[in-house]
């Protein structure tokens, strides 16, 4: 089956369903503001072709991170989050999904330059359908929760036929339609997300088999801005799936683990890095960065417990680079170092 880009057909119904009830200035909303992102990234000369990209993980392992509670993986940690942790996990992510309910702003681990690609349909279609819950919950939510899982269920069939960047879309649009139904509708939509998050931790895998680092990341180098926007945007996603399966897992009562399948990933990377239009500006930041970190970018397990074969000069150089990492965090790289601070220590 050949890779289709920028298809929206399988995604209408829940488009239709919000067009049919709510106002339709919040459609125009989203045009003008995929318009404006249009118009930097024609400025920007940014090209998503040809991304070269590497996975230095195990991706086969993101798929069975829902087994961890039946059939424990070696090396297992349960994360023992403290019950104000679990309270500001939840509601970062309510806030999250709220923003997007309301169009304020995109997640922040959705790269602006997404928004206006032809490829991110998936994503651009589910902002579009999640606007019918701005307003206080209409009385047909189980009908519209009801499309909202079956459009679900179409991205999960789908994601052999999406190039690099649609698969990605359909990943982030897929996160986001489960935290809108479990934190907007909850209730009798339970059910559905247990298996909902096994299909999510599918589609993290497929994704991650594409590429969740540059090479030359690994290789103290400079990437290509867009090969380094995807994975980062990939890297973001897979941090936040995490977050939600732990929420899922606290709200039944059930342990969480530690993410130990994602060893070895860069942490949530700098707010200038993430969030500047301009290459020449990025190329200038990235090349100050690598001249900062001269060990390499904060990988995500220097944030978990410190090993018990550390020694002082261990823990203090570790230290140092969680210093250096925190001088320049965005709101998401400032969350997690929040929730792994919190229950791990600094």
């Amino acid at each position: 089956m050949s890779p289709i880009s920028s298809s929206s057909e399988p995604f209408e119904s829940a488009t239709a369903l919000v067009n049919s009830t709510y106002d339709q200035t919040n459609v125009a909303r989203v045009s003008t503001a995929t318009d404006t992102v249009s118009n930097a990234i024609k400025q920007a000369d940014l090209d998503f072709s040809g991304l070269d990209l590497t996975c230095p993980i195990n991706a086969n392992d993101i798929a069975n991170r829902w087994l961890n509670n039946f059939v424990p993986m070696p090396g297992q940690t349960i994360k023992n989050y403290t019950p104000s942790v679990s309270a500001f996990i939840n509601r970062v992510l309510r806030s999250y999904a709220n923003a997007a309910v309301r169009g304020h702003k995109i997640p922040p681990f959705i790269h602006w330059s997404q928004m206006a690609s032809p490829s991110s349909s998936p994503l651009t279609a589910c902002l579009s359908a999640i606007r019918v819950f701005e307003q206080p919950l209409p009385s047909n939510a189980e009908g519209i929760a009801e499309v909202l899982e079956r459009d679900m269920t179409k991205l999960y069939e789908l994601q052999e036929t999406f190039d690099d960047m649609g698969l990605l879309a359909a990943f982030q649009a897929y996160l986001i339609y489960g935290m809108v139904v479990f934190f907007r509708i909850g209730g009798g939509c339970y059910p559905f997300l247990r298996q909902a998050m096994m299909y999510l931790q599918e589609l993290a895998c497929a994704t991650a088999k594409r590429g969740l680092a540059c090479p030359t990341e690994r290789q103290a180098d400079r990437p290509r801005w867009e090969s380094w926007i995807v994975a980062e945007a990939k890297r973001r996603t897979l941090f936040t799936m995490c977050l939600f399966d732990s929420a899922l897992l606290a709200h039944d009562g059930l342990p969480t683990h530690l993410a130990t399948e994602l060893r070895g990933l860069p942490a949530p990377s700098s707010k200038c890095l993430w969030e500047t239009r301009d290459r020449l500006d990025w190329k200038t930041k990235y090349d100050l960065h690598l001249a900062a970190s001269k060990e390499g970018a904060l990988r995500i397990e220097e944030l978990w417990p410190v090993p018990p074969e550390f020694g002082p000069d261990d823990v203090a150089r570790r230290r140092d680079r969680v210093d250096t990492w925190l001088e320049d965090l965005d709101e998401f790289g400032t969350m997690v170092y929040a929730v792994t601070s919190c229950t791990h220590g600094s």
